[in-house]
């Protein structure tokens, strides 16, 4: 089965994008991207996160209970593996109308040693080859490599939305260049985990929380520079594992290296802020 849904663009601030009918801004705010297990009797496309033993036939067995539950499976990754001998997966599934969500959960469970971490609605649907994908168009477009990056990172982390911001020199204040639709703002331009050496999970300040930023599972990756980021952000989780934040580092890194190899006379301009 296809992809479903659409990936979300990267609007440059400071420009005027269409709004959305009953939008005030150049952002809406989206539905709930995780829902009561109980009682929901609707067609959707899950994310379903679980733990399992790292062994040949555990995914098999997986996947069949999930058939029999009525899920049809859409992708599956491997996000990390544990030195316990337990495998963290993805499992994409969509499910007909009037299959319940919860019965994944049960499906789930009834496979020793399996554990289910998250279950939430999954609106982008699924891709096997979200990294490679990614890298195509930005090697198509050299010069967008970065704006792409973000345009594509949603879907290639399965978050609900990125930005990225950087922050001049000796400037107490960042700004954000680009950000998918769904993105919040940055409360008072305080990109507080700069200057930046590595990808990391962000601890968000408290107060953030009525800004847009409740329940939120966010990381951020260098792009180019130390005040320069990629932030990515996930609406009530899965926390973002350390094989994730590796990807982000990687594509980061990539989109450099796509930048400065074939459209050298745009690097500049990236790095200093534009």
């Amino acid at each position: 089965m296809g992809s479903r849904g659409g990936r979300p663009a990267a609007i440059p601030r400071g420009r005027s994008p269409r709004l959305l009918p009953g939008a005030g801004h150049n952002r809406v705010t989206p539905p709930p991207s995780t829902w009561s297990v109980g009682g929901w009797t609707i067609l959707g496309v899950y994310l379903l996160r679980i733990a399992l033993p790292d062994q040949p036939g555990a995914l098999g067995t997986v996947a069949s209970a999930l058939g029999r539950a009525g899920g049809d499976i859409v992708a599956v990754d491997v996000v990390a593996r544990e030195a316990d001998g337990t495998a963290v997966d993805d499992f994409v599934v969509e499910l007909p109308l009037g299959g319940r969500a919860d019965s994944l959960v049960s499906a789930c469970q009834s496979v020793p040693g399996v554990r289910v971490i998250w279950l939430s609605r999954y609106a982008a649907g699924g891709n096997l080859r979200r990294d490679l994908e990614v890298v195509e168009a930005m090697t198509a477009r050299p010069a967008e490599a970065e704006r792409l990056l973000v345009e594509h990172a949603p879907s290639t982390f399965r978050a609900d939305w990125a930005f990225l911001v950087s922050r001049a020199d000796l400037a107490t204040t960042a700004e954000v260049h680009y950000a998918t639709i769904a993105a919040p703002d940055l409360p008072g331009g305080n990109a507080f985990w700069f200057p930046l050496d590595h990808a990391i999970r962000l601890t968000l300040p408290a107060a953030w929380a009525d800004q847009g930023w409740r329940h939120v599972a966010a990381a951020a990756v260098p792009l180019g520079a130390p005040d320069r980021a990629l932030v990515i952000g996930r609406s009530g989780g899965p926390e973002i594992l350390d094989s994730e934040l590796a990807r982000m580092a990687h594509l980061a890194a990539l989109a450099q290296t796509v930048r400065r190899a074939l459209a050298p006379d745009e690097d500049a301009g990236a790095i200093n802020g534009g």
